[in-house]
Formats: structure tokens, sequence, C-alpha cells
């Protein structure tokens, strides 16, 4: 597709128009793109008709995942068909690495279409400098971004000494009932848990419900929250506890530092230089498993609060909308130098 170079690019996001459940990140981010660019939300009749000089994918496999087997199956043809067209086209496809891997394994067909997708793929969006590329020429590094003003609006509680919170999606990867087991064995009886979100299996409440027991100190609320319910849920908490088995990045580790609450985390060379980034007060870390010790060091290392706000100076929107507008620029040139060899 030819383009003139005044113009600006016309994106197709891979993800739907924005609903009260989808991630902040993302509609705060296409809310910032539109105030520059046409950007376009995903449905299979633009993606294989529309017109479109960039395709960006932000979660492939959430692009084939379905609620049926033949569903999926369908899914992940109709994406290899969407890929092919962007090859014919010279769309460019910008891919976003949020993850490593995919949380979940994928069927067959779900692989063979996620790499067509990599070999596809124009230019590559990682959210911190560890994560490996397979093409470092072709490849930027955009932070994730605070939260600004999206939950302003919500009044932020007085956080409540010694309470330790979980908030997010409960998946098993994410470590929860770990720290359920590791807080049962903290020997503090006015300490206090709450594990506050969405279960993502069938089994996934029931399985915390019963690490909980009858500690009279462990609260659960396992459900979608909105907005109020979550700023209440992080605001009353001392200390927002994220033992991510495989942590790598972390919207709710943005999410905790945005309303000014610290976080404890594993550590890794992602959590070491987050750490560096925005103070160490804000990111305790735990080396190994979660224990009823590291639970004890992190909230008696946060009880008498910080001295400075974290700094969250390198994750403005303005900036990261900057970053994706240039991300764009550069994939577009390098489809237009491949068609001229």
């Amino acid at each position: 597709m030819t383009r003139h170079d005044d113009r600006p690019p016309v994106v197709l996001q891979s993800f739907g128009e924005p609903r009260p459940s989808t991630n902040p990140h993302m509609t705060l981010l296409l809310q910032g793109l539109r105030e520059h660019l046409d950007v376009r939300t995903f449905s299979w009749r633009e993606a294989l008709l529309g017109r479109y000089h960039v395709l960006h994918v932000q979660w492939p496999e959430v692009v084939v995942t379905k609620s049926s087997a033949w569903r999926s199956v369908l899914a992940s043809a109709a994406f290899v068909v969407v890929l092919a067209r962007c090859a014919v086209r010279r769309t460019a496809v910008v891919r976003t690495l949020h993850n490593l891997a995919p949380h979940e394994r994928q069927p067959w067909w779900g692989r063979v279409a996620l790499r067509v997708c990599d070999r596809r793929t124009t230019w590559w969006v990682r959210l911190n400098d560890t994560t490996p590329v397979p093409d470092e020429a072709r490849s930027s590094t955009i932070p994730l971004a605070d939260y600004g003003d999206w939950y302003a609006a919500h009044p932020l509680p007085a956080a409540t000494p010694g309470r330790v919170a979980y908030v997010g999606l409960v998946r098993p990867y994410k470590g929860v009932l770990d720290l359920v087991h590791a807080f049962r064995g903290l020997d503090d009886p006015e300490a206090s848990l709450r594990v506050a979100g969405r279960p993502a299996g069938p089994t996934a409440a029931d399985e915390i419900e019963a690490a909980a027991g009858d500690d009279p100190r462990v609260g659960t609320e396992l459900r979608h929250l909105t907005d109020a319910e979550l700023v209440a849920e992080v605001g009353a908490a001392q200390l927002v506890a994220l033992p991510y088995r495989a942590m790598h990045n972390s919207g709710a580790v943005l999410l905790a530092l945005t309303l000014g609450r610290p976080v404890l985390v594993p550590a890794n060379e992602v959590t070491d230089a987050l750490a560096r980034e925005v103070g160490a007060w804000w990111v305790q870390r735990f080396d190994g498993p979660l224990t009823a010790d590291a639970l004890a060091a992190a909230l008696k290392a946060t009880a008498d609060g910080p001295v400075d706000a974290p700094d969250l100076s390198r994750r403005s929107w303005a900036e990261v909308v900057e970053r994706h507008r240039e991300v764009y620029a550069s994939a577009l040139r390098a489809v237009r130098r491949r068609a001229i060899r």
C-alpha cells in the first residue's frame, strides 16, 4: 500500500473497542494515540478488508484464543490470512512483547499462527531492555506508563498498618497461593491479607478459599473489581504483594506505584532495574520462594512510609505515545526498504 509521507498512518490495534473491563493501559494508549493518528480497533472485517498502514499486535495469543476449539481454529486461520494480506500490501506489523511467552500453552494451530506472526513482524516493541528480541536493529523499548489520572476520581483510603494486598487476575503463574501460605505462617496477629481480583479458572477461587482456611486475618474478594473498588483495595494496603513465579512486566506494579503504595516482588534483573528507577523503598524484593520471613521483612521496611514519591517521570503518557508514533514511522520505513530490495 502506497502512502504520501505527509499523511499520518492509519493504525489498526489488535484489541477491540474498550469496555469497562478492558485493561486501562490499552484504553489510555488508544486515547493518546488518537489525538495524533487515525487509530482503529480490531474486528475481523476491518483486519481482513480494511485499509490500514500498520497492524499493531499486542497479545497475539488473545487474537487466536476463543471460547471453543473450532472457534480458535477459525481465528488462527483468519489471523494467518490477515498477516499474509499485510505482506502483500506492504502493511507494517508492529508487535509488543508483553511477556517472554504466552502464559497458557497454545494448541498446535495457535502455535502455528504465532510463529507466522513472529515471521511477519516488521518492528518489535519491548517493555524493558532485558526482553530478548529477534532483531535488535528493528526494535524499540517503551516502558509501561503510569496510570496518570485514570483513578483520580476515586478516593484513596489511608493505608492500614500491617495490611498486605494482592490485586488483579488470579492466575496460577502469579503465585497467589504461595502468598496465602506464606502469610498464614506470619506470626503477627495485627497483620492482614486481602486477595482481590477475578479468578481466571473455575477452581481458582476454591483453591484460594481452601488455602485461607479459618484464618480470620485473610479476606478475599474473588471477582472483577470496579475502578473504585480497586483503588479502595490498593489504597488500604501498606504493601501490595505480587509474588509472580516469573515476573517480567506487570501492570499491577505500575498501578500500585501510581497510587502511592510499595510493592513486594521477586528479585530479578527487571525488578532490580525498576527499584533503581523509581526508588528502592518502593520496590521491595525477595529471593527464592516467598516466605513468612520475607513478608515480615517487607512489612517492617515499609512501616514508616517513604521519604519521596516514586519517580515515574520516565513513564508519562506523553512520552509513551510519542515513542509509539516513532515506532510506527520506523516500521513503515522498514517496509519500504524491504520493498525496494
